[in-house]
């Protein structure tokens, strides 16, 4: 079977991988002239299996309110004339109840779980070196009002057994021993055991060349026109440079542009690019560098370990598809790292960066079929792409070559939006 594959970010190239694997023949096709140069570029680098939950939980729209009102504020909405942004974000209002947040997040950690274990077993095959590190997420608290409101997530991680510790400021220390020259600013944490960090764009451009060893073939710099149908099926990808690509079977792993290419063949999916930043720092004094993942709990932002480097991530910001990278668009971020890990990271040095990250209102991926029997999805991670780019491949290559999955798909597809 001859599989085309639509995006060479994390998402499209685990894909690829496991139907590699299996025995299909597979062509990725990306518009940009490498893999993993779109929202794979320069993430937090957390999998966050402790932390898989949707955006869209109770309370959170007050939050958010107060949110936009902050001076370093973590959300931002901009008041676009656009019925899709502010559809997009009615559906997401709709979620923020107790029950939909038990059905969403129960579908994630279904894909998060799968996928730790699944990406064991890569790691293991493939013997490839991402910057990987396996000594959790500490969620830091900087009020009394965060570490007693943890206590609905403790809830929720015993229940879908996730181990986690609540730490009192020595705790944080001992995990994070830097922390030691910032105490005052912290009264405790919530640390993930499960989670592990890696830097995701290296991972996908090493899992690329072993996709291309396996006889994968990529073929970059090819912006995707449209998609041909003919006798009610996929018949082609039609492409700017070399015009129709066609094959058996097609896997559409786009991101936040997904949605451009699939509405013409009647497939409405609400994947929204949400905006994030970033940045990236060398390491300049090693005792006061950050040794995992911390996350700012008031900030919402994600300081992590990627060998000799820091990344710094956060900002969650409804803007299109804009990736204007403004003079001030990483300040909260960079506030982050000089306020907790003062020296530990070279600021003069800072590369900054944004993405789009391709959300869901529910934030469950779209995983799977489609009403074309050779056309199937695997797109709408959020910021979760990373986390569960191994169990997402997998499971849809299954899906794909007919074989069944190993994880109940109920839920997953496109088939919750009709």
């Amino acid at each position: 079977m001859k599989v085309i594959v639509m995006g060479a970010g994390v998402i499209g190239v685990t894909t690829a991988y496991y139907l590699a694997k299996a025995g299909a023949e597979v062509t990725v096709l990306d518009r940009q002239p490498g893999a993993g140069l779109e929202t794979s570029y320069a993430n937090a680098g957390e999998l966050s299996y402790g932390m898989t939950s949707p955006w869209a939980a109770p309370g959170i729209p007050l939050k958010a309110v107060k949110w936009m009102f902050m001076k370093r504020r973590p959300f931002f909405i901009w008041p676009l004339i656009s019925p899709t942004m502010w559809a997009w974000c009615a559906q997401m209002l709709r979620n923020c109840n107790e029950e939909s947040y038990r059905i969403n997040k129960s579908r994630m950690v279904r894909v998060s779980n799968y996928s730790r274990d699944v990406m064991s077993e890569l790691i293991a095959e493939t013997g490839i070196e991402y910057d990987g590190r396996e000594q959790g997420t500490l969620q830091l608290f900087r009020t009394q009002k965060q570490l007693k409101g943890s206590k609905a997530d403790q809830d929720i991680l015993a229940e879908f057994g996730s181990p986690y510790e609540v730490l009192d400021p020595d705790g944080c220390i001992a995990a994070e021993p830097a922390l030691a020259q910032v105490r005052e600013k912290f009264v405790g944490g919530l640390r993930l055991l499960a989670d592990r960090t890696g830097d995701c764009r290296l991972f996908t451009i090493a899992l690329a060349e072993k996709c291309a060893e396996m006889g994968v073939e990529f073929q970059f710099g090819q912006t995707i026109r449209s998609i041909a149908i003919e006798n009610g099926r996929v018949a082609g990808v039609e492409t700017e440079m070399a015009g129709r690509i066609s094959g058996d079977a097609y896997v559409c792993a786009l991101g936040s542009y997904g949605p451009r290419v699939l509405r013409p063949l009647g497939i409405k999916l609400p994947v929204y690019p949400v905006k994030g930043y970033s940045v990236t720092l060398p390491i300049m004094d090693e005792a006061a560098a950050p040794q995992s993942t911390i996350m700012d709990e008031t900030h919402k932002v994600a300081i992590t370990r990627l060998g000799d480097r820091i990344r710094v991530a956060g900002t969650a910001e409804i803007a299109g598809y804009s990736k204007r990278l403004g003079p001030h668009a990483t300040d909260t971020v960079r506030h982050v790292i000089g306020d907790l890990f003062p020296g530990g990271g070279d600021l003069t040095k800072a590369e900054g960066w944004t993405g789009l990250r391709p959300m869901t209102p529910d934030g469950t991926p779209v995983l799977g079929p489609t009403q074309y029997d050779n056309f199937f999805l695997n797109t709408g991670h959020g910021t979760l792409g990373w986390t569960m780019a191994c169990g997402s491949g997998r499971a849809v290559a299954d899906v794909v070559l007919g074989r069944k999955p190993e994880i109940d798909f109920d839920g997953l597809t496109a088939a919750r939006y009709s």
